[in-house]
């Protein structure tokens, strides 16, 4: 969700007030995944990478988040939508890590969708920290060398148990994936948008939806197309 500080300063906005609008834009996404039945929405909310920015930017951004789960938990889960938190949380400050606990904990059991938050996350410590916790079971025996494969690894990153995405959306024009599901994203597509986070709105998701039906995924097979 990439823009949100080129969006304020078009503006002559601080970077805060994009941000801000760049919440109201993770509303709306979550509201038009639910309604095309789009069962697993992740987003990618804070980087671990971006403990670097200006302090004040980063306590704007944790106030956002808080504001973000005490206005929209009761809904998401009065909505029967599962919130899962993928991303490092040993480093988070205790009121934050309580919060994302919070979420994931009310909304365990609802099935109508699944909204992955990523925060404090990056995919190569994700890789790492699963590595660790394999090579720890190695150690004790609980696991054999024989026994390893790219399944064991799966089972040990955050997003075990998530489906792989189909499809990996990023705005504002930068055509990278900046250290997001390096692992996941094998197979994914991808649309790369021109337009800021904060204009990110539903049209504009129905229309990359839409063209993504449209393609042919082969996952190193011929297309169907050949193959019929």
């Amino acid at each position: 969700m990439d823009g949100n500080g080129r969006w304020a300063k078009a503006r002559g906005l601080p970077r805060t007030a994009g941000h801000r609008r760049g919440v109201e834009a993770v509303r709306e996404a979550v509201r038009t995944a639910a309604d095309l039945r789009i069962p697993y929405l992740t987003l990618f909310a804070f980087s671990s990478e971006n403990w670097n920015r200006p302090a004040e930017e980063v306590r704007d951004l944790m106030g956002l988040l808080k504001l973000f789960i005490r206005r929209d938990l009761a809904d998401l889960h009065k909505e029967g939508v599962r919130v899962r938190v993928i991303g490092a949380r040993d480093n988070l400050a205790a009121d934050i890590r309580a919060l994302l606990e919070e979420a994931e904990s009310l909304t365990r059991d609802n099935t109508n969708m699944t909204v992955v938050v990523a925060f404090n996350y990056g995919a190569r410590d994700e890789v790492a920290r699963a590595m660790r916790r394999i090579a720890e079971k190695l150690a004790s025996g609980d696991v054999s060398i024989e026994e390893l494969s790219v399944e064991t690894l799966d089972q040990h990153l955050d997003t075990a148990g998530i489906p792989d995405p189909d499809l990996i959306i990023r705005t504002s024009g930068e055509l990278r994936l900046s250290n997001f599901l390096l692992w996941q994203a094998a197979y994914s597509e991808f649309a790369f948008l021109p337009c800021l986070w904060p204009d990110f709105d539903r049209k504009t998701f129905q229309d990359v939806v839409e063209e993504f039906a449209t393609r042919d995924r082969r996952f190193g097979g011929i297309s169907r197309e050949i193959a019929s």
